[in-house]
């Protein structure tokens, strides 16, 4: 059921963010640390020797570590390309419309996204910056209980776009079979990936990050994943580029009384079956809507192969809040910044003008959430936790990187050279102001 709760409430629990480092842990998995390691450990100490343990003893510890943690003792991870090719070929031809539509509107939304290299003579001689693309990236997949195909394009295609040359994919093995999901490998195959791993966890970021026999490094890891994967990001990042860090996916709708409250409910159904600390939540100034919504949340939950995880995420960490008006619902958005930010109201324009901290806005029920997960074109891949204060969704410019050319002409040079000595001067550094005042 979708709980109600006043604004002033809903701040204080399902609006309120907790820190990663302060996420309680269940005790199921602390009970299995305990177990694996033999000692009691944090996710965050267990992820550090596995790191350790893999940047040490490369493809051996990965090898053991795989059996340990996924049941499987492979004898490569590699996938070739021939076996990726063959999943395309195995999956229906409306899956791969479906994908080759995708992929075509992803490739089109990042090729319109501007990113150049510029050049000025405005200052003497000529300054400027040269766009360089990341030379190679790592693209983690999660494919536990629901393999994802979807990340897959909206990793590679914007890494393609920005130029990168080298984009490896790893994805966890399933259990009984040991291999990636067909589906994943047919997206690769579809979008030409061709260096893939059967991989998963805080492992496969280690390979990753500092490189194995078998697996060369990568200079930065892309991709969501699970607890371990995302502690493994965090330690790892200095010694490679991270896109971010991923924590359980969240959407927030904004409705008045205009909205169709099925598909409000759908839209909160939709966001919950993807994990029990899944967000989905209802801001909304009619009360008579948040009832109705949350009666057509029963009802549909009912029919949904997911139930017991919806359930779950609903009871956790979703609800329904009314607000005195759709202002004050503004207000608490932005002050949550989600993930995503549907706005089913009358005016969604009106309202977008006043959002400055959500990762996608959907304007209207025609552009809802789900669209964006897989066709709109927009990465999937959006801030979570409250990053949109301060972060974007994967674009272009995550894999590129920016060199700064400076040629400065002899005039030039003459004029801000004692300028910078009286810096260095004042900084104590003789040495930086000798080597500006022995060229005048």
């Amino acid at each position: 059921m979708l709980k109600r709760y006043d604004p002033e409430t809903a701040r204080q629990t399902i609006l309120k963010r907790t820190p990663l480092d302060d996420m309680e842990v269940p005790v199921a998995v602390i009970e299995s640390l305990q177990k694996l390691f033999g000692e009691p450990l944090t996710p965050d100490q267990a992820v550090q020797r596995i790191l350790r343990d893999v940047r040490t003893r490369g493809d051996t510890a990965l090898r053991e570590w795989t059996t340990r943690l996924d049941g499987q003792t492979p004898q490569s991870f590699r996938i070739s390309p021939d076996e990726t090719r063959t999943a395309l070929k195995k999956i229906t031809p409306a899956q791969r419309e479906a994908l080759e539509l995708a992929a075509d509107r992803i490739r089109r939304f990042h090729q319109a996204q501007p990113v150049t290299s510029w050049m000025t003579n405005q200052l003497g001689g000529t300054l400027g910056q040269f766009i360089r693309p990341i030379r190679r990236v790592g693209v983690y997949v999660p494919g536990g209980s629901a393999p994802l195909p979807s990340s897959v394009l909206m990793s590679v295609v914007p890494a393609q776009v920005a130029g990168v040359q080298e984009i490896v994919v790893v994805a966890p093995p399933q259990r009984g079979t040991g291999q990636i999901a067909p589906i994943i490998l047919a997206a690769c195959a579809l979008v030409g990936v061709e260096e893939v791993y059967a991989l998963g966890g805080a492992q496969a970021i280690a390979a990753l990050a500092f490189g194995t026999e078998s697996i060369p490094r990568v200079d930065k890891i892309f991709g969501p994943g699970n607890l371990f994967v995302t502690l493994a990001k965090k330690q790892v990042y200095g010694v490679v580029g991270i896109d971010g860090l991923a924590g359980p996916t969240e959407t927030l709708v904004i409705a008045d009384e205009t909205a169709n409250p099925e598909w409000v409910a759908a839209d909160l159904l939709a966001q919950a079956e993807h994990d029990v600390l899944a967000s989905a939540i209802l801001l909304t100034p009619s009360a008579t809507l948040a009832e109705q919504t949350a009666l057509a949340v029963a009802r549909q939950l009912e029919q949904r192969s997911r139930a017991e995880v919806i359930s779950q995420s609903l009871a956790n960490r979703s609800g329904a809040v009314v607000t005195r008006d759709l202002d004050e619902a503004v207000m608490l958005a932005n002050e949550y910044a989600p993930e995503h930010l549907c706005l089913a109201v009358r005016d969604p324009w009106r309202l977008a003008e006043r959002i400055h901290a959500a990762g996608g806005v959907f304007l209207g029920e025609h552009s809802f959430e789900v669209l964006g997960d897989y066709v709109a074109g927009p990465s999937h891949v959006m801030p979570t936790g409250g990053s949109a204060r301060f972060a974007s969704p994967l674009n272009v410019l995550d894999f590129i990187h920016i060199v700064s050319l400076i040629a400065l002409d002899e005039t030039t040079t003459r004029q801000i050279a004692p300028k910078a000595a009286e810096i260095a001067h004042a900084e104590g550094l003789d040495a930086h102001a000798f080597s500006a005042e022995v060229r005048l």
